[in-house]
């Protein structure tokens, strides 16, 4: 961690996020190492962090500062680890700040010991960044919802045991209004495909054929799933640029170390004017992208001010992500042949970075909202 860091955040998050989170490194590396299917290695991931408390900051969200922090260091040390952390809390948010005490119990309580792996379902098809033009359908008989449809790009699919998932509630044609409900794994006429991405990032579709989901697996109030979406979306934003930061770092770091021992026309890259100035571009890149961050982390832990807090998740995710494939990019330039070998971290970094553009709103979704908030 930066010392500027250090002096922008106070010794309490510094050990709930950053201490904690490098407590459960070298375990996690190690089921890296010993599973190959990322989807296992997932799953024993999850477990392993729930027994050792860390889903604890994710699923109760206590501090968006130790969740960022938690986020920049396990991203730095192995993105399918950062990923197996915020899984958790993506996948559950709804049920922190909507659920009842009966669902939290049910559901969130098993999400944060590690127990069960859980997912955000809400992309489909037709529905990306246009979240009114979700089709899943949620019809109302007597005392359950009948969920029909598809969800697309949904991490942990297949791999969840709990799915928080959208649907509309209102017939196709009127002003869509959805609802969010908590729908298990094993329900009858849920299906789940893998898909192949870029990365290891284990994500696939699913399918809901008559889907039956009691009343009581409803979160929020019907109609109320909009919000919910939002209010979860507008929240990770942020740590989105906090991994993206872990990344970045990690390119730096492997870059850096990489150009002091590898010697070309007989001295070190380090020694070249172009490649000093290569990493100071990096650097400065991360630095303002890292500061970003942990400025709309404390917003979001400080202020009751929504719309601003939405304004700085978007900026700090628009920032952070941008900057990271920048840095990771020039990692791979320096690197050169090395940098695109299969396996190699800056090569792995390179096609991880990649979905943080995209995903929990893509860039130009966030330049939109950040000029919205601008022009209101």
């Amino acid at each position: 961690m930066s010392e500027l860091a250090r002096e922008f955040l106070d010794d309490e998050l510094i050990a709930a996020g950053w201490e904690r989170a490098g407590r459960v490194i070298e375990e996690g590396l190690a089921i890296e190492a010993r599973i190959d299917d990322p989807g296992e290695a997932l799953r024993a991931m999850v477990r392993m962090l729930g027994a050792r408390g860390l889903l604890e900051l994710v699923t109760g969200a206590v501090s968006w500062r130790a969740v960022c922090l938690a986020r920049e260091r396990l991203g730095h040390a192995s993105p399918l680890l950062e990923l197996a952390f915020t899984m958790q809390g993506l996948g559950s948010y709804a049920l922190t700040t909507h659920g009842t005490e009966a669902q939290r119990a049910r559901w969130l309580e098993p999400i944060r010991r590690g127990e069960h792996v859980a997912a955000f379902a809400l992309t489909e098809p037709e529905a990306g960044s246009d979240l009114a033009g979700i089709a899943t359908s949620a019809r109302r008989e007597r005392d359950a919802y009948v969920l029909d449809g598809e969800k697309v790009f949904i991490s942990n699919a297949g791999i969840a045991d709990t799915y928080v998932l959208f649907a509309a509630t209102a017939p196709i044609g009127e002003r869509r209004r959805l609802s969010a409900f908590v729908v298990p794994a094993a329900s009858e006429g849920l299906s789940a495909t893998p898909a192949k991405v870029l990365g290891g990032h284990p994500i696939g579709s699913l399918v809901l054929r008559a889907v039956r989901v009691p009343i009581e697996q409803r979160i929020g109030d019907e109609g109320e799933g909009m919000a919910v979406a939002l209010g979860t979306l507008h929240r990770f934003r942020t740590t989105v640029g906090a991994a993206a930061v872990g990344f970045a770092q990690r390119a730096l770091d492997e870059s850096v170390q990489h150009v002091k021992t590898r010697r070309q026309f007989g001295q070190p890259l380090a020694a070249q004017q172009a490649v000093q100035m290569a990493l100071a571009d990096m650097a400065c890149d991360l630095e303002a992208a890292r500061l970003l961050v942990y400025r709309a982390a404390a917003l979001h832990d400080r202020s009751d001010d929504r719309e601003e807090q939405a304004a700085q998740g978007s900026m700090a995710k628009l920032v952070a992500t941008e900057a990271a494939f920048r840095v990771i990019d020039r990692a791979v330039q320096l690197h050169g042949g090395r940098g695109v070998t299969q396996g190699h971290p800056v090569a792995r970094l390179y096609e991880d970075v990649r979905a943080l553009r995209i995903y929990e709103g893509a860039s130009d979704i966030q330049r939109l909202l950040i000029a919205r908030h601008l022009l209101r």
